[in-house]
């Protein structure tokens, strides 16, 4: 039979708990607000600057010493960077586990092709669990870019890094995975090619096709603007990434404060069950005495 004690004792741990599982998910959802309105300001900006930034390119993917974010370095490369993005705290369920799982077979997938992989992981979760298998391969650790995240940070500390060592021929491919935020129970995980740029299929446009006259020219605008559109793509993946840590969090947080209701119901069930047989027992062992009394 349980101990009555005992019993009590867990069912007030576990009410402690459910305070603060309670606690977690109402900061996650404060926190969900801003940093959904965020993403989904963002968003409209980081597509028209990759349309535009495409559109450039596809012009001048042809041309002769064209721009190495257009061209590439190689044909076939060999060198490849995969940037992940993860949360800097766990309690946030799968969101971690979804981003490391996805890396983890593409870097395996890599490496039986041949090819060099090196990571640069955003956030330390990633870092934490990765580097006890592929410790060499990490070049660049990152973490708390969300407690002051702003575009200018993100190009500072991450994008300007990024397009210096791709022009330097450190890596030919440069990879982002994140979670893209849909809701605060689904967060869709995305792979993207941040360099060289995707230029993708030319759209017709209508009326035919117009020819546009730029200033500066092409070439000079394109080295200011690929640089600036890859920060962009960073810091959208970034703010996409922390509205979909919020809303994991927020989630696992309600599910552990339901668990808790379940568990609690479930132990008051047995503990009274329990204080019910141990009154019933000492009832009976008070009339076995006073029947022996009186015999």
């Amino acid at each position: 039979m349980p101990n009555l004690k005992d019993l009590k004792n867990r069912i007030r741990s576990v009410e402690n708990t459910q305070q603060i599982t309670k606690a977690m998910k109402m900061v996650a959802a404060a926190k969900l607000r801003r940093s959904q309105e965020r993403a989904e300001t963002a968003r409209p900006y980081s597509e028209k600057m990759t349309e535009m930034s495409a559109s450039l390119a596809r012009g001048m993917s042809d041309a002769e010493g064209g721009h190495p974010l257009i061209s590439g370095h190689t044909e076939n490369p060999k060198k490849i960077e995969i940037v992940l993005f993860t949360a800097d705290r766990g309690l946030c369920g799968s969101f971690n586990s979804g981003v490391i799982r996805a890396v983890r077979a593409k870097i395996e997938a890599l490496q039986a092709n041949g090819k060099k992989v090196s990571l640069t992981c955003v956030g330390t979760k990633g870092d934490e669990v990765l580097r006890r298998q592929f410790e060499p391969l990490i070049r660049n650790r990152l973490a708390g870019m969300t407690r002051e995240l702003s575009f200018e940070n993100v190009e500072k500390e991450l994008a300007l890094q990024l397009v210096h060592d791709y022009d330097e021929g450190v890596f030919d491919e440069c990879y982002i995975v994140y979670n893209k935020f849909k809701s605060a129970m689904t967060q869709i995980l995305t792979w993207r090619r941040l360099m060289p740029v995707e230029v993708g299929e030319e759209q017709e446009e209508v009326g035919g096709g117009a020819s546009h006259l730029f200033e500066p020219e092409e070439d000079e605008l394109l080295a200011d603007l690929l640089p600036k559109s890859v920060a962009v793509q960073l810091y959208q993946a970034l703010v996409e990434s922390d509205a979909s840590e919020h809303g994991s969090r927020m989630t696992a947080m309600d599910n552990a404060v339901r668990n808790a209701a379940d568990m609690i119901q479930k132990l008051t069930i047995t503990y009274n069950r329990t204080r019910q047989a141990v009154i019933t027992t000492e009832l009976m062992e008070i009339i076995g005495g006073a029947e022996s009394l009186k015999g």
